[in-house]
């Protein structure tokens, strides 16, 4: 076990790393944009080094060993020090100081954005990010009119107009209480709920706007009871049985155990949505705004 150095490499350690936090190796497949095969192959390389299993298989994802807590803590450590060392190198290069203004829509915020924005500023930690929470059709005209330097929302009509750049996959479940005729579902389609009541976020909110436009196409109209400003006040209020609600997946499961709720996967294309992070043009922006963009797009 001694030349662990030359057998293990970075990206093998920084995938068990996402294993771990997401506890599934096909939300960190996702997470990484690579295959879970290759995950799980990657994981398989480093219990055949070290000769002990790392993880637990389960029906629902995987626990950690006590093996794997204690490479979880050391491969936390390696990549903490190499981001401080990519900040250090950073000050040598152009573009390492300044401020950034970004709007970005509550997805991203509520999913993604603030263990990214915590990475990016371990590595430029002279670099300031301002965050505005805006709809994602908000988000495209303040980055239009050059109010913000960035722009993180869905892909929607519009984003032509400015560059743009994938930075994660949003996929949809639909939420509903514990004790509900459909929580039983493996996956369900808007068929098979769009008579139920719904909560909702406001009419100006992408999701809203998504499943409205589905709603017509099937020949229907989403009857939504009651309409709130927080995705986290739209999941309370599915788990006190006011109506069903559609959820970022990552959102929803904040809540499974704390809330009488349970998810399905909703087996539509339309489910399936790609956050992007937008701006006016590559060439205009500053040096440190490029940089939180080169940051939250090629890393995952």
């Amino acid at each position: 076990m001694t030349p662990l150095l030359r057998r293990i490499d970075l990206t093998s350690l920084r995938l068990f790393v996402a294993v771990c936090q997401e506890r599934n190796i096909a939300r960190a497949a996702e997470r990484e944009c690579i295959a879970p095969s290759a995950v799980s192959r990657r994981i398989a390389e480093i219990e055949a080094i070290i000769g002990l299993p790392v993880i637990q298989r389960e029906s629902r994802g995987i626990s950690v060993t006590p093996v794997g807590e204690t490479v979880l803590r050391h491969a936390e450590a390696v990549i903490a020090s190499i981001e401080r060392m990519g900040a250090e190198l950073s000050r040598f290069e152009e573009g390492v100081k300044g401020s950034v203004r970004v709007a970005a829509n509550m997805s991203s915020i509520v999913q993604f954005l603030p263990e990214d924005i915590a990475a990016f500023r371990r590595a430029f930690p002279d670099i300031e990010v301002e965050l505005d929470e805006q709809t994602s059709e908000n988000v495209l005209r303040s980055v239009h009119e050059l109010d913000f330097d960035l722009g993180i929302c869905n892909r929607i009509p519009g984003i032509e107009r400015l560059e743009h750049l994938s930075y994660r996959a949003d996929r949809l479940f639909l939420m509903v209480p514990r004790r509900h005729r459909l929580a039983g579902h493996t996956v369900v389609r808007l068929a098979d709920f769009v008579a139920e009541s719904f909560v909702g976020l406001g009419d100006g909110a992408a999701l809203s706007r998504l499943l409205a436009r589905q709603a017509t196409a099937l020949g229907g109209r989403l009857d939504v009871k009651i309409r709130v400003g927080s995705l986290d006040a739209l999941c309370r209020m599915v788990h006190v049985h006011l109506g069903v609600a559609v959820v970022p997946q990552h959102v929803g499961e904040l809540y499974l155990n704390t809330l009488d709720v349970v998810l399905i996967p909703i087996d539509e294309t339309w489910a399936m949505r790609e956050l992007t992070v937008v701006f006016r043009q590559r060439e205009r922006l500053s040096a440190a705004a490029a940089s939180l963009a080169d940051f939250l797009t090629t890393r995952h």
